[in-house]
């Protein structure tokens, strides 16, 4: 007689099913994306069901963003693509396949009644062995500038060849490298704007020195300002009127009304001088400015921007060296911003207005042209993801090569030791070199080439010493990746194998799934 100890609502599945349930969600997962991998993968187009929306894309992290799944084991699986996206930018598919393949090993063993303790022993040790190889084969050019620009370029182009900049990548990859090397070594990418406009094609995007603002100056001032000293605020610049809710005037007389309008016009031109007191020719806020003080601006010689959106003025404000105020009684201790030269540009249809000359001069802005919105968007996360892997880059400054070398690499080694292992945890071991294998199998997949005959030639040619052949995806052959550049960041490959044999080893550990509706008031216990 079965005994149930929970309430109504309680689910609770067991053993073989909890395993199944959670095994079968991460799969489905990895089936999901994988069809994205590789210079020749494939995109997404995702429809919402609600709004008109749809996006199309190749970026792992996005699709699995986009989807809600219901299966706990899935989301476990959507959060190591969204970390390996927030760490490194990049190889999200990678990650998220990977940890799938190693799962679609792991049931295997499991249906062998080998218990799964024992499959996670195996496969911490080969993932030891695994990252070890890695970093044996992996190369730092940085102390020689020109090879090092060289390797970021090939990361770019490797990087960017999967996704929809790959027909124009020499030209991005150059573009990214140039943006990335200004930020002598800082990770921060918030110094590279990027902005949108639709129109044109994808070559003609460009890199700006600079900060671009999509604002334009007040009306009748100048369209060109040289040595700017800059304030940033966050004010009120709308006639200061009283802003009590509720509060209500009764005057008897219009002219009553007419004093009430004065007050508040000398209250906001006595706001203007103490803003000019300031010493400045720039003046940008975050909120609007009614027209009455612009024209005081205009007069005293200081041009105005409203409405900076907050990014824009928070941007400005890191790049200009400067702070955002929303109080202008101590001129002495507010920081200006500073620039060479601020002039409206005509940037497609529209006027922006650029800063030249920032104080920081690693800040610069990339223009993105396109055909539709759709395209612009994708463009951005793909630039995004280049971007990111190239500034960890130059942290840390190690390469390893691409083509799924790294990953025979690796599972050559995982094999080795899988050899010297006893018991029942050598099969985990080799199962996880079969899961590594998996990569450059789908890689060659996605390419409408014959994998089995590809992956088998290029595991012997790695066995047999040729450490740096690779797939070489445009002819459907084994390749040297270091001469065809194809070059990946090592902090990325890491990512990938350290993330992914963890989210196993959790799921791994589960044998009961317990689902239940939230408590609420009434089902408390007690």
């Amino acid at each position: 007689m079965s005994v149930n100890i929970f309430g109504d609502q309680v689910v609770e599945e067991r053993a073989e099913n909890a395993r199944l349930s959670a095994f079968v969600g991460a799969i489905a997962v990895g089936d999901l994306v994988k069809s994205t991998l590789g210079p020749k993968g494939m995109d997404k187009l995702l429809q919402s069901a609600t709004s008109d929306q749809s996006l199309v894309t190749n970026d792992g992290a996005t699709i699995l963003k986009s989807i809600p799944f219901d299966n706990p084991a899935a989301k476990v699986l959507v959060n190591i693509s969204r970390v390996q996206d927030d760490e490194v930018g990049d190889g999200t598919t990678s990650v998220t396949v990977l940890a799938a393949e190693l799962l679609r090993e792991a049931e295997k063993l499991v249906e062998k009644k080998i218990h799964p303790q024992t499959i996670i022993e195996g496969y911490r040790l080969a993932s030891q062995a695994a990252l070890a190889a890695l970093e044996k084969s992996a190369v730092d050019s940085s102390a020689s500038p020109t090879k090092f620009r060289e390797d970021l370029i090939n990361i770019a182009k490797t990087t960017l060849s999967s996704k929809i900049l790959a027909q124009d990548k020499e030209h991005f990859a150059k573009l990214a490298v140039d943006a990335v090397l200004r930020l002598k070594g800082s990770t921060n990418l918030e110094h590279i704007q990027i902005i949108k406009k639709a129109g044109g094609r994808l070559a003609d995007s460009y890199l700006d020195e600079g900060f671009i603002l999509n604002k334009t100056f007040g009306v009748k001032q100048p369209k060109k300002i040289t040595n700017a000293k800059i304030l940033i605020a966050n004010t009120p610049m709308d006639t200061d009127k009283v802003k009590i809710f509720g509060a209500k005037f009764k005057v008897d007389a219009t002219s009553k009304l007419a004093d009430l309008e004065r007050a508040e016009k000398q209250k906001m031109k006595e706001k203007v001088e103490k803003i000019k007191a300031h010493g400045i020719n720039c003046f940008v806020n975050r909120q609007l400015i009614y027209n009455w003080p612009e024209q005081l601006f205009t007069e005293a010689g200081i041009n105005s921007i409203e409405h900076a959106d907050f990014e824009g003025v928070e941007r400005l404000a890191l790049v200009t060296g400067g702070e955002v105020v929303s109080t202008f009684d101590h001129p002495e201790s507010v920081k200006l911003g500073h620039c060479d030269v601020i002039e409206e540009v005509l940037i497609g249809e529209d006027t922006m207005i650029k800063f030249s000359g920032v104080a920081r001069g690693e800040a610069c802005t990339i223009v993105l042209r396109g055909a539709t919105e759709q395209v612009l968007e994708e463009a951005e996360r793909s630039l995004h993801d280049a971007l990111s892997v190239l500034s960890q880059t130059t942290v840390e400054t190690r390469t390893v090569l691409g083509g799924g070398c790294s990953e025979m690499i690796m599972s050559m080694a995982v094999d080795r030791a899988g050899q010297n292992a006893d018991g029942k945890k050598s099969l985990a071991i080799e199962s996880f070199g079969v899961a590594l294998r998996q990569l450059p199998t789908i890689l060659a997949d996605n390419a409408g080439f014959d994998s089995s005959e590809l992956v088998a030639k290029l595991r012997s040619a790695i066995y047999n010493g040729m450490s740096m052949s690779g797939l070489d995806l445009n002819n459907g052959t084994i390749g040297d990746m270091r001469e065809l550049g194809i070059v990946e960041s090592y902090k990325l490959k890491r990512a990938v194998v350290s993330s992914a044999s963890e989210a196993v080893e959790l799921l791994l550990r589960v044998d009961n799934i317990i689902r239940a509706k939230p408590r609420t008031a009434d089902r408390n216990a007690f």
